[in-house]
């Protein structure tokens, strides 16, 4: 019996939405197409795409500028502080990091490869 009740019931459902017409959703075609990733950006995405079109990285998101190493060219290093722990990597199959404190100023070598690493003051964008 109820199983009949709810056979009838679904049908009539059904049967109704067939007959009332369903409105088409025409707006976003109509307001000109699907809006842009910069149209609907907003908060901390909106502020990184701006400053991505100005050529700026405020919050170090991007792959950084390789440098040559060289003490006329050495490898940017940013900070908030004076002075900060620097890991080198001093040959590409190496498996050892040699750990080195880099402190504001001139540029100063790697103790064992001989790059040179600087340190640049790093403001925080908020």
């Amino acid at each position: 019996m109820a199983a009949r009740l709810l056979l009838r019931t679904s049908v009539r459902a059904v049967t109704a939405c067939r007959l009332a017409p369903v409105a088409s959703f025409t707006r976003g075609m109509a307001a000109g197409g699907v809006p842009t990733d910069e149209e609907q950006a907003t908060g901390l995405e909106k502020d990184i795409m701006r400053a991505w079109k100005k050529g700026n990285d405020p919050y170090s998101i991007f792959k950084p500028k390789e440098y040559a190493g060289s003490k006329q060219d050495p490898h940017i290093v940013p900070s908030v502080t004076h002075q900060r722990m620097v890991g080198c990597v001093c040959e590409e199959d190496n498996t050892a990091v040699v750990w080195f404190w880099l402190h504001a100023g001139d540029a100063q070598r790697c103790p064992s490869c001989g790059a040179h690493y600087q340190l640049v003051a790093h403001e925080l964008p908020h």
